[in-house]
């Protein structure tokens, strides 16, 4: 009369194994967002703090090099420091995205919805 109910329990489980992954996945998500690097240029002249998820949070520049006639190289170490942050940003959510997948089983390079 039951017979074939076992697929039932089975679905049951990857359902629950399927919202648990979405969980850890938004956890993941916020905590990105909480991590923060700092990236630099010009030997720490200009310095550019941003979480993980790249989201420049502040820009620190070194008054020592705020010359008018040194513009354009101020503009490019900003820009420098900027990108750098976004780098170390961008590979440490990597870090921990291949530790929350590692975690559940599932191949390290498999990409999340990041």
């Amino acid at each position: 009369m039951f017979k074939g109910m076992g697929g039932i329990g089975d679905m049951a489980k990857m359902m629950s194994k399927a919202k648990e992954m979405q969980d850890r996945v938004q956890s993941l998500q916020e905590e990105i967002k909480s991590i923060e690097v700092t990236g630099e240029a010009g030997a720490g002249l200009v310095k550019a703090r941003a979480n993980a998820g790249g989201d420049l949070l502040s820009l620190d520049i070194d008054p020592t090099i705020l010359v008018a006639s040194e513009k354009e190289v101020v503009e490019d170490l900003i820009l420098a420091a900027i990108k750098d942050a976004q780098a170390r940003g961008k590979d440490r959510a990597q870090v921990e995205q291949r530790k929350l997948l590692e975690e559940l089983g599932l191949p390290a390079d498999m990409n999340l919805p990041f």
